[in-house]
């Protein structure tokens, strides 16, 4: 399956950065900081990036795709510089890239975020700030929001799976970073990996409680409803999940 595309850095527009520090709740034992953790800044860096901007009011996102490509784990307590830009857009929808990277870590992200109105949650056309902030570093890159991975066949492995009140966010539903866990429950029985690609799709909001998690063939995850409604999906090229 191919994966979003990383694009790289521009050289003109909009780029945020930000130093950050991998603190004691990001990192694995082995200290290599998680999948759900890295979710989790990407989040943080956005809504910095926004806020300088003084746009933070104007516009509500909620993440369609994220593709995490990991080429070395950052490391807790080693600095990390941030950076984030927009790589294209849409009318309703515009895709952010995000890297991470320090002396022995590097990490790109590539994540497509549906604009939504804030008073109605409802998906709206971008906000007129968006060319005056936005628009220029994706230098007319089109990006398209539908769906890309497969459904499950029903013939996939389950294992039981719980969202804690703790994983919903302001959204009142789960968070999108939480749902990396499932893959963190698959690395933890596994040798300590170097490198990562992977991609999540999000399909239906989950609420705290009890879900499922199905596994099928190279590596790839579904998290679903008991009743079989599907959340999200996991993707690893190369059967990197095991």
């Amino acid at each position: 399956m191919q994966l979003s595309e990383i694009v790289p850095v521009p050289g003109i527009g909009r780029i945020f950065e930000q130093t950050l520090r991998p603190g004691l709740a990001d990192a694995a034992p082995s200290g290599r900081i998680r999948m759900d953790s890295l979710a989790r800044w990407v989040q943080d860096i956005a809504y910095a990036d926004v806020e300088e901007a003084g746009v933070a009011g104007q516009s509500a996102w909620i993440v369609r795709r994220m593709r995490i490509r990991v080429e070395r784990f950052p490391r807790f307590g080693e600095p990390v510089q941030g950076l984030t830009f927009c790589s294209g857009y849409a009318r309703l929808w515009a895709e952010r890239r995000v890297r991470f990277e320090s002396d022995s870590a590097r990490v790109d992200v590539a994540g497509v975020w549906v604009h939504l109105n804030p008073q109605s949650r409802l998906p709206a056309p971008l906000p007129d700030s968006f060319a005056h902030y936005y628009a220029e570093s994706a230098q007319g890159r089109r990006v398209k929001a539908r769906l890309r991975h497969p459904n499950p066949s029903g013939d996939e492995r389950r294992t039981p799976w719980f969202f804690r009140a703790t994983d919903a966010d302001l959204g009142a539903h789960v968070n999108n970073a939480a749902y990396w866990e499932p893959l963190e429950e698959l690395l933890a029985a596994r040798p300590e990996p170097e490198a990562l690609d992977a991609e999540i799709e999000f399909r239906e909001p989950a609420q705290p409680g009890s879900a499922v998690v199905l596994h099928g063939a190279n590596g790839a995850l579904w998290i679903t409803s008991e009743d079989g409604r599907v959340h999200a999906s996991l993707a690893f090229p190369g059967d990197a999940a095991g």
